[in-house]
């Protein structure tokens, strides 16, 4: 189903990709060192029939950034779309995802913007390592650590923990991370129907999906992976996965598919 719309053959890969993954939500599942997850089973769906393997591997979000700048990791995903990324690979965009202020639904006054949050200095932030919003997302990151206000974990389940335990007041994730990381946790189970989103101007619907290195793949495998991607995308395969893990509720704000427009065309 998920490789319904792939043309019937393809030159297939040169190599095995190398696919250091890390854990989030339910788009990648890492458990006892296997990498399971919409994004992993759809790309291992699209390589049986591309021609393609991949070898999979748990690692922090951090050091996957770090191994996909010096040529370690041939993919990076799930991504979002940005200007130093842009410089390491080719995108290819597969959703739409916006994230937002996440905290415990209180009194506490609403945050408007990123400068309201840098001026309520009583609110200790918290952020997942290695994730990119934006240029604003990451200047805010900047001036939180200079304040000395922020917390940075390894993944959404672990500052979603800090919350939970009282550690940090506010975090930034997409609705679908959060929704994954209460699923994959019992620990912060209690958490559901219990949080807030706000959403901030600074942090629009951007796009997400795979990069693919520029510095370690050959233009050939590069080109297979990338095509086979978008006919993946066209037939809105990634789109039914969401569809069928999670509630339409944490869809409706935060994930949506690309207008069919910004997508190129099928060879």
């Amino acid at each position: 189903m998920l490789c319904a719309a792939l043309p019937p053959a393809w030159a297939g890969c040169s190599r095995p990709i190398a696919a250091p993954s890390a854990p989030n939500g339910l788009s990648v599942v890492a458990r006892n060192g296997e990498i399971s997850g919409i994004f992993p089973e759809l790309l291992n769906s699209i390589g049986a029939q591309a021609g393609c393997t991949f070898v999979w591997s748990v690692v922090p979000r951090a050091r996957l950034e770090a191994m996909f700048e010096n040529g370690g990791a041939d993919i990076l995903m799930p991504a979002t779309a940005s200007e130093r990324r842009d410089r390491l690979g080719t995108f290819v965009p597969m959703l739409e995802t916006r994230a937002y202020l996440v905290s415990l639904a209180g009194t506490r006054a609403p945050v408007a913007n990123m400068a309201q949050l840098l001026q309520r200095r009583e609110l200790r932030v918290a952020l997942v390592r290695g994730f990119d919003y934006g240029a604003p997302y990451l200047g805010m990151g900047q001036k939180l650590a200079e304040q000395k206000r922020l917390l940075l974990e390894s993944t959404p389940t672990k500052v979603l923990r800090l919350l939970n335990d009282g550690l940090a007041d506010v975090a930034i994730l997409t609705p679908v991370a959060v929704w994954g990381a209460i699923k994959t946790d019992a620990r912060i189970e209690g958490l559901e129907g219990r949080l807030r989103f706000e959403p901030l101007p600074e942090l629009p619907w951007i796009k997400s999906g795979i990069y693919l290195s520029l510095k370690s793949l050959s233009a050939a495998d590069r080109g297979t992976l990338e095509k086979a991607l978008h006919a993946s995308t066209r037939s809105g395969a990634l789109m039914q996965a969401y569809k069928r893990t999670y509630p339409a509720s944490m869809l409706a704000d935060g994930t949506r598919p690309v207008p069919p427009e910004q997508l190129p065309a099928a060879p």
